[in-house]
């Protein structure tokens, strides 16, 4: 991308970070608890891009709605879970979306010049 970064890119790109970061541990600790954090990425990103005019932004958006669709869909899989506890099944749903988020993620790291 060829834009220079407006204050509400940087600070989508922030949150980017901090969603990477996250992600990383989530999948290194298995800690499901870091899906409240993730959730309070997730939203701090939305309130940022979503209706945004900045161009970067806007470029953005098919990538970020796979983030925010696959988020909806982990949290929708753990609220059918009995007693929190996740089976097999619900666990290799919320693997996949998980994947889809990263997947996302590293796109648009790649289309701002980040990796």
């Amino acid at each position: 991308m060829d834009y220079e970064l407006s204050s509400g890119a940087a600070d989508f790109l922030t949150q980017l970070i901090r969603l990477n970061a996250t992600m990383k541990e989530l999948f290194s600790s298995g800690n499901v608890q870091l899906f409240t954090e993730m959730n309070q990425t997730i939203k701090a990103m939305h309130d940022i891009q979503h209706g945004s005019e900045d161009a970067v932004l806007k470029a953005l958006d098919p990538e970020c709605v796979v983030i925010y669709e696959n988020f909806d869909m982990i949290i929708k899989v753990l609220r059918t879970t009995e007693d929190g506890v996740i089976d097999e099944g619900a666990q290799k749903a919320i693997n996949k979306f998980l994947h889809n988020i990263d997947e996302a993620v590293v796109n648009i790291a790649g289309a701002v010049g980040l990796v």
